[in-house]
Protein backbone atom coordinates (compact mmCIF):
# COMPACT_ATOMS: atom_id res chain seq x y z
CA UNK A 1 0.00 0.00 0.00
CA UNK A 2 2.94 2.48 0.36
CA UNK A 3 4.45 1.91 -2.52
CA UNK A 4 0.80 3.03 -4.39
CA UNK A 5 0.63 5.98 -1.92
CA UNK A 6 4.37 6.90 -3.26
CA UNK A 7 3.35 6.39 -7.16
CA UNK A 8 -0.09 8.49 -6.32
CA UNK A 9 2.27 11.54 -4.84
CA UNK A 10 4.87 11.49 -7.18
CA UNK A 11 2.17 11.64 -10.37
CA UNK A 12 0.35 14.28 -8.33
CA UNK A 13 3.71 16.24 -7.83
CA UNK A 14 4.69 15.45 -11.45
CA UNK A 15 1.63 16.48 -12.87
CA UNK A 16 1.27 19.97 -11.46
CA UNK A 17 5.47 20.40 -12.15
CA UNK A 18 4.90 19.73 -15.94
CA UNK A 19 1.87 21.45 -16.14
CA UNK A 20 3.53 24.54 -14.80
CA UNK A 21 6.34 24.11 -16.86
CA UNK A 22 4.65 23.96 -19.87
CA UNK A 23 2.27 26.78 -19.44
CA UNK A 24 5.56 29.19 -18.56
CA UNK A 25 7.08 27.80 -22.36
CA UNK A 26 3.97 28.51 -24.09
CA UNK A 27 4.91 31.97 -23.81
CA UNK A 28 8.16 31.27 -24.97
CA UNK A 29 9.27 33.20 -28.07
CA UNK A 30 10.93 32.58 -31.10
CA UNK A 31 15.44 31.82 -30.48
CA UNK A 32 17.45 30.40 -27.68
CA UNK A 33 15.06 28.60 -25.20
CA UNK A 34 16.02 31.07 -22.31
CA UNK A 35 12.78 30.51 -20.08
CA UNK A 36 13.07 26.34 -20.58
CA UNK A 37 16.84 26.96 -19.67
CA UNK A 38 15.61 29.28 -16.53
CA UNK A 39 13.32 26.79 -15.21
CA UNK A 40 15.66 24.07 -14.78
CA UNK A 41 18.50 26.48 -12.99
CA UNK A 42 15.84 27.52 -10.67
CA UNK A 43 14.43 24.12 -10.41
CA UNK A 44 17.91 22.35 -9.50
CA UNK A 45 18.28 25.16 -6.84
CA UNK A 46 14.88 24.86 -5.16
CA UNK A 47 15.42 21.11 -5.39
CA UNK A 48 18.82 21.40 -3.14
CA UNK A 49 17.15 24.04 -0.95
CA UNK A 50 14.52 21.26 -0.06
CA UNK A 51 16.85 18.38 0.09
CA UNK A 52 19.13 20.26 2.76
CA UNK A 53 16.65 22.18 4.49
CA UNK A 54 13.50 20.33 5.26
CA UNK A 55 13.15 16.88 3.22
CA UNK A 56 15.33 14.52 4.92
CA UNK A 57 14.23 11.47 6.76
CA UNK A 58 12.95 12.56 10.15
CA UNK A 59 12.70 16.29 9.43
CA UNK A 60 9.59 16.06 7.44
CA UNK A 61 6.45 13.97 6.60
CA UNK A 62 7.01 11.07 4.70
CA UNK A 63 4.81 12.60 1.67
CA UNK A 64 7.25 15.40 1.27
CA UNK A 65 10.04 13.99 -1.16
CA UNK A 66 8.09 12.44 -3.50
CA UNK A 67 5.59 15.01 -3.82
CA UNK A 68 7.87 17.82 -4.06
CA UNK A 69 11.36 16.71 -4.65
CA UNK A 70 10.56 13.82 -7.41
CA UNK A 71 6.96 14.69 -8.54
CA UNK A 72 6.85 18.55 -8.58
CA UNK A 73 10.40 19.57 -9.32
CA UNK A 74 10.83 16.20 -11.24
CA UNK A 75 8.05 17.54 -13.78
CA UNK A 76 8.91 21.11 -13.89
CA UNK A 77 12.48 20.34 -14.75
CA UNK A 78 12.89 17.50 -17.27
CA UNK A 79 15.72 16.57 -18.80
CA UNK A 80 13.52 16.02 -22.08
CA UNK A 81 12.76 19.80 -22.29
CA UNK A 82 16.29 20.73 -22.51
CA UNK A 83 16.75 17.87 -25.25
CA UNK A 84 14.00 19.79 -27.20
CA UNK A 85 15.63 23.44 -26.77
CA UNK A 86 18.92 21.95 -28.22
CA UNK A 87 16.83 19.73 -31.23
CA UNK A 88 15.62 23.30 -32.22
CA UNK A 89 18.17 25.29 -32.15
CA UNK A 90 20.01 22.37 -34.01
CA UNK A 91 17.01 22.55 -36.34
CA UNK A 92 17.01 26.26 -37.08
CA UNK A 93 20.81 26.35 -37.53
CA UNK A 94 22.34 26.87 -34.36
CA UNK A 95 24.61 24.36 -33.50
CA UNK A 96 26.93 26.32 -31.46
CA UNK A 97 24.51 28.10 -29.71
CA UNK A 98 22.93 24.42 -29.01
CA UNK A 99 26.38 23.06 -27.12
CA UNK A 100 26.94 26.25 -25.32
CA UNK A 101 23.23 25.91 -23.99
CA UNK A 102 23.34 22.46 -23.15
CA UNK A 103 26.58 22.54 -22.00
CA UNK A 104 25.64 25.90 -19.50
CA UNK A 105 22.14 24.25 -18.60
CA UNK A 106 24.17 20.82 -16.99
CA UNK A 107 26.67 23.60 -15.25
CA UNK A 108 24.64 26.21 -14.41
CA UNK A 109 22.21 23.24 -12.86
CA UNK A 110 24.92 22.06 -10.50
CA UNK A 111 25.99 24.82 -9.63
CA UNK A 112 22.85 26.36 -8.82
CA UNK A 113 22.11 22.66 -7.13
CA UNK A 114 25.00 22.71 -4.86
CA UNK A 115 23.98 26.96 -4.47
CA UNK A 116 20.62 25.25 -2.86
CA UNK A 117 22.35 22.59 -0.80
CA UNK A 118 24.30 25.26 0.97
CA UNK A 119 21.69 27.89 1.87
CA UNK A 120 19.27 25.02 2.60
CA UNK A 121 22.12 23.77 4.83
CA UNK A 122 22.37 27.19 6.86
CA UNK A 123 18.91 27.67 7.14
CA UNK A 124 18.38 24.08 8.69
CA UNK A 125 21.54 24.65 11.08
CA UNK A 126 20.98 24.40 14.08
CA UNK A 127 21.95 27.85 16.06
CA UNK A 128 24.03 28.04 19.18
CA UNK A 129 21.02 27.15 21.58
CA UNK A 130 19.99 24.32 19.72
CA UNK A 131 17.32 26.31 17.20
CA UNK A 132 16.87 26.60 13.56
CA UNK A 133 18.77 29.52 11.56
Amino acid sequence: MRTARTLLLVLAGGAAGGLTRALLVTHEGPGAPWLTWAINVVGAFTLGLLLAAWVRPGRSPAWARPLLGTGLLGGFTTFSAVTHAVDRLVADGDVVLAAGYLVATVVVGVLAACAGLVVGGRVAAPDARGNAA
